[in-house]
């Protein structure tokens, strides 16, 4: 490798750190040139504003920090920077994240790009701090993009990728940026913390153009239409998110251009030893840790395993899962949250995962595990576990078994 080459490489990264992943967002946000930070913090996701609000005392970061009187404050307060073109950033966890439902509906349909952080954790009562999705899946439906990270490193990355995302014209949706509460919030991992200088490269100045809410550009934002235009302004963000497929895969490529090839398509998932499986398990966040060491374990023993992390949720990426899941006898899915009364009483996940996969020629068989909630461990010997219900999947007809409550105590 040249000298020059080497310095190149060298400018991209500003050196290295011992981080939680509430302190590599944190850096991220910085990193970001964020404007607005509105801050009610709530655990877990607590010290990604405490690390913030360290980084601008400690003179290394510039931004306005307000500290709002609730939930819903907080999330009107981005709404509201980032419609006068300041890019803003916010977050919660859990009940607190449900508290200013109203905020990020309409921060939704008003078709604007912060970026929130989702400390994932379990909806009180009974009383309960430990992981669940079901806080951050709450927004899936309401125009919002939506994916999770594995570690902190992915953490502070996907602030950078989600402004870009978020931003670009063709899309302007919120961003919520969703990391396993204790088993990564507060997880600690070596993190390469990118130049501010490569930062800016990758990710263009926010500019709502035309949009901008502005003395001098008078417009209006969120009339009262019923009827008249509703139905027209949901099929606008009906197309916004049918765009950011292709806005991810740009981001992307232009991240890998950037940092080098730090992603591979098709970027929305990512897949480990599954050339030659007849069973993989498919999940988000954390669990991708023991899932893939009980891979290589069962590997090792002669089973053909592998295991599909799903980074993206919201855009589902469902061409690309279809034709990756296709290719395997049996797929067990995932679930860190419960949906009652829901089609034969699965999961949220296992639902957008076999809906994706009906149109396939070549249907897998698909069995379902719930577990983890309330932030219970989903150990090595449980993912070994629904390797085992999976293979046996692939050998039957019957529906029986479909649904096992992972970790269960009897």
């Amino acid at each position: 490798m040249s000298v020059a080459v080497a310095q190149a490489k060298s400018d991209i990264y500003e050196g290295e750190e011992l981080l939680n992943g509430c302190q590599a967002v944190a850096h991220g946000v910085r990193l970001a040139d964020v404007d607005v930070i509105a801050a009610y913090p709530i655990r877990p996701y607590t010290e990604v504003m405490d690390a913030i609000s360290k980084l601008i005392a400690d003179g290394k970061f510039d931004a306005e920090y307000i500290i709002a009187d609730s939930e819903h404050s907080q999330f009107e307060i981005v709404k509201h920077a980032s419609s006068v073109n300041a890019r803003a950033f916010a977050g919660s966890s859990g009940t607190g994240w449900m508290y200013g439902f109203e905020a990020l509906v309409v921060t939704a349909t008003d078709r604007l790009p912060p970026l929130f952080i989702v400390g994932n954790r379990a909806l009180d009562d009974p009383g309960a701090f430990g992981v669940e999705h079901n806080d951050a899946m709450a927004i899936r439906d309401m125009g919002w993009l939506l994916c999770w990270v594995t570690t902190p490193q992915e953490a502070l990355e996907h602030v950078l990728l989600g402004y870009r995302i978020a931003e670009d014209k063709r899309v302007r949706m919120p961003m919520a940026l969703a990391m396993d509460g204790a088993f990564l919030t507060h997880s600690q991992h070596i993190v390469k913390l990118p130049s501010p200088e490569a930062a800016k490269k990758f990710l263009p100045q926010y500019d709502l153009a035309e949009r901008r809410l502005h003395p001098d550009n008078p417009i209006s934002i969120a009339p009262q239409i019923n009827e008249d235009w509703v139905m027209e302004l949901r099929r606008q963000n009906w197309e916004a998110a049918k765009r950011a497929r292709g806005v991810i895969q740009d981001a992307y490529k232009e991240f890998n251009n950037v940092f080098g090839n730090r992603y591979s398509a098709p970027y929305y998932f990512d897949e480990f030893m599954t050339e030659d499986a007849d069973a993989v398990l498919i999940g988000v966040g954390t669990v991708a840790s023991p899932g893939r060491t009980a891979v290589r374990r069962l590997r090792e023993k002669g089973h053909k395993v592998g295991y599909v992390n799903l980074r993206w949720f919201r855009p589902f990426p469902t061409i690309e899962l279809r034709e990756c899941l296709s290719r395997f006898k049996a797929v067990g899915v995932i679930d860190r949250d419960f949906a009652h009364g829901s089609a034969d009483d699965g999961g949220i996940l296992m639902h957008e995962v076999r809906s994706c996969l009906y149109p396939a020629k070549n249907r897998p068989a698909i069995v379902n595990f719930i577990g983890g909630l309330g932030g219970r461990d989903l150990s090595i010997a449980d993912a070994q576990k629904m390797f085992e219900v999976t293979e046996q999947a692939a050998k039957r007809d019957s529906m029986d078994g479909f649904v096992t409550w992972i970790g269960l105590r009897e």
